[in-house]
């Protein structure tokens, strides 16, 4: 391709945050909104061309004593699965959190053009990350987008903003860290066979899963499951669920966190498919622990913020389990789950952000009866979670279908004990409903929340509510951008899917 498509789409959301900076008011949000649009409408071109048949990419020298690149693409159904949820999700959270900055009261520093600004700083440098395929120059995005979103939470949050800014970035930047290592370990064994390289298209052309390389493989696989997160180093989440603000945290949880989940399928499967299969029980075990941990937790949550967080870790294991499990269903599955995941929890995240403006307050006692008097937002709110808990005929049933059977085929017993998760899921998910949206309304209730949705708060949920519907009905066309690429990483992997068992009459 002529045209830089991935050039462009990664750049017009930080042309827009740079110029945001410049604006105010109303004039700052409609521009933010602007360019999150034009990014949707590039991401959109992207995919048709790719699914037309088009290889897109760029590669072009950058620093050769490293032997780093510049290198974006070629896009694949793994990459532009995310880069199609980053961009649809950052105008929807545009839309919905329009008003935020000006309630957050943090003083003229923290104002529209900022928050703006840095929703769709956090965007470009996500779609960078999504887009690398040079090692170096996913690091290198990998970190920075970590900067906007510390100064959404520190920002913008709730009363313990900087502690949970902190606590973020802290973790963050530890397994950070350790991606370093393993970054400058591969330039280590590159440059020891005589060219260094941090293609990701020439490390997967080598042997990198012996001795030296399995630590680094350690390395990588760390930092991502930081960043998933996964049990026992998920603790910054429920933090930053908290004291962030609705749309921060959906961009935080549906795309930011994926960065992991993403980085475990690109980097450590494909580049280190031996030492992925040798981790893979290990890996399988934590994620069921994550699923059955985090429903846990979540049945246990007073604050819906807070249950929110734990509900993603307990699906994000379900993804872990569906990479780990290496099968084409599986692989299927977790990207998939990828993608309606952040359609599930940002709806529930933007719609509980709009009844906690009202209410005053993110407890769950604070509510009761809500259905009474905004019967839309209970709607979508119920709605939102049974996606979550994966009710059939809504697309997370789909992936989460994918990656159990995908897991069953070659891991029953992992399988087995993860199914317990899909009944956590649906206790803790009732209870909230039941004891938020139900009953008779409280005076308090009566008093705060007074009104239904408004239109603009039902323009941001919409196209959620028509996606999962959609892609729960017909998920084939996303299904059909997805294969490709798993099969690609069970061809790299050297692994086929196990035959079934039949059983004959006797």
């Amino acid at each position: 391709m002529t045209f830089p498509w991935l050039l462009a789409l990664g750049l017009l959301p930080l042309i827009g945050a740079a110029l945001l900076i410049m604006l105010s008011g109303q004039v700052a949000r409609v521009a933010g909104l602007a360019f999150s649009l034009a990014t949707l409408a590039v991401a959109v071109v992207v995919a048709v061309l790719v699914a037309g048949g088009a290889v897109i990419g760029i590669q072009v020298p950058w620093i050769a004593t490293f032997g780093a690149y510049f290198s974006l693409g070629p896009v694949d159904g793994l990459s532009l699965t995310m880069l199609l949820l980053t961009a649809l999700l950052t105008p929807i959270v545009l839309i919905g959190t329009w008003a935020e900055p000006d309630r957050s009261g943090r003083g003229k520093h923290w104002d529209s053009n900022t928050f703006f600004a840095l929703v769709l700083a956090t965007e470009g440098l996500a779609l960078f990350t999504f887009m690398a395929t040079d090692v170096l120059l996913f690091y290198i995005f990998f970190e920075a987008s970590l900067i906007p979103m510390y100064f959404l939470i520190g920002g913008f949050g709730g009363p313990r903003r900087s502690y949970a800014a902190i606590k973020f970035l802290l973790f963050s930047l530890a397994g950070g860290l350790v991606m370093l290592a393993s970054v400058i370990g591969l330039y280590a064994i590159t440059a020891g066979a005589g060219r260094p390289t941090y293609l990701m298209s020439e490390l997967a052309q080598l042997n990198l899963d012996g001795g030296v390389g399995r630590w680094i493989f350690l390395g990588f696989l760390f930092a991502f499951a930081v960043k998933a997160p996964m049990v026992p180093v998920h603790t910054w989440l429920p933090d930053a669920a908290e004291e962030g603000t609705p749309g921060g945290t959906a961009l935080l949880v549906g795309i930011l966190d994926k960065i992991g989940t993403f980085g475990m399928i690109r980097i450590c499967l494909e580049l280190f498919p031996g030492s992925s299969q040798w981790a893979a029980p290990a890996m399988m075990t934590l994620a069921v622990i994550s699923i059955i941990w985090g429903a846990l937790a979540a049945l246990g949550q007073r604050n819906l913020y807070r249950l929110v967080a734990y509900s993603s870790i307990s699906h994000f294991g379900f993804i872990v389990l569906g990479i780990f499990a290496m099968t084409s269903q599986s692989l299927d599955g977790s990207i998939f789950y990828m993608f309606n995941h952040g359609l599930s929890t940002a709806a529930l995240l933007l719609v509980l952000g709009f009844l906690v403006a009202r209410r005053g307050s993110a407890q769950i006692d604070a509510f009761g009866g809500v259905i009474k008097v905004a019967p839309v937002a209970a709607g979508v709110l119920l709605f939102a979670g049974l996606s979550s808990l994966a009710l059939p005929g809504l697309s997370s049933f789909v992936s989460e279908f994918l990656v159990l059977a995908g897991t069953f085929a070659r891991h029953p017993g992992w399988a087995v004990v993860a199914v317990l998760g899909i009944v956590l899921t649906a206790a803790y998910v009732l209870t909230m409903y039941q004891r938020t949206m139900t009953g008779p309304v409280t005076p308090q209730v009566k008093t705060t929340i007074g009104s239904d949705l408004t239109g603009r708060e039902r323009l941001a949920v919409a196209p959620l509510v028509v996606l999962i519907l959609a892609l729960g009905l017909f998920p084939q066309p996303m299904l059909n951008l997805i294969e490709p690429a798993s099969q690609t990483t069970m061809q790299i992997i050297g692994l086929t899917d196990p035959e079934p068992i039949a059983k004959g009459n006797n």
